[in-house]
């Protein structure tokens, strides 16, 4: 659908995807800060945060980093049938694919926080810490907190606008000549899960 402020179709895609990319800078310079927080404390805290990343489980994270990478080829098999005009419910199935990939990401990281609250490693009043290096141990789950808290807000509204995006594709909203909310869904997306693609190695794989 042309919106009348802009001359063409192509036009209006440009500037929604130019759009989104000013957005996602945005975005980076927000997790940017988190990552260089990580970094400086990482840096004088080492043998710490090596020790309290031993406490995370390797193979949950594992797992969601598969499940999301999955849900990124499935985003980009949806966007790719509607560029080429596949009929609406193939379209809509690979969203709802994709949804569902993001809500078991979610699942996953939900069981995760359930053992970090069952074995009092939540940081504050109640945080228990066996050994030495407790204050260490604690700011690698503050972060570790605030780090996969503010990556799982983010997935949870991805997986609200592709809900969105879905139920529009499976009402024939998206043709090779406009898919653009499709398109801009995708890069949300992919943006998310590149997010994780840096916090996996980080807080998990800590020599």
């Amino acid at each position: 659908m042309l919106r009348h402020q802009f001359e063409d179709a192509s036009q209006q895609r440009e500037s929604a995807v130019l759009g989104m990319w000013v957005f996602l800078a945005t975005e980076i310079m927000f997790f940017g800060g988190l990552f260089a927080a990580y970094t400086a404390y990482r840096y004088q805290y080492g043998a710490g945060f090596a020790a309290a990343s031993h406490h995370l489980n390797m193979l949950l994270g594992a797992a969601n980093t598969a499940v999301l990478l999955t849900s990124s080829l499935t985003m980009a098999l949806a966007v790719h049938a509607a560029q080429v005009g596949k009929k609406p419910a193939h379209i809509a199935g690979l969203l709802v694919l994709t949804m569902l990939l993001g809500c078991a990401f979610l699942g996953i990281k939900a069981v995760e926080y359930h053992d970090k609250f069952v074995h009092h490693l939540v940081p504050g009043a109640s945080f228990v810490w066996e050994g030495t290096l407790t204050r260490q141990a604690e700011m690698f789950y503050y972060l570790y907190f605030a780090m996969t808290g503010l990556h799982a807000i983010h997935m949870l509204a991805g997986v609200g606008v592709v809900l969105v995006v879905a139920i529009l594709a499976a009402r024939g909203r998206y043709t090779p000549q406009y898919h653009n909310p499709l398109e801009i869904t995708g890069l949300y997306w992919h943006f998310v899960d590149i997010i994780w693609v840096f916090l996996f190695p980080l807080l998990y794989l800590i020599a």
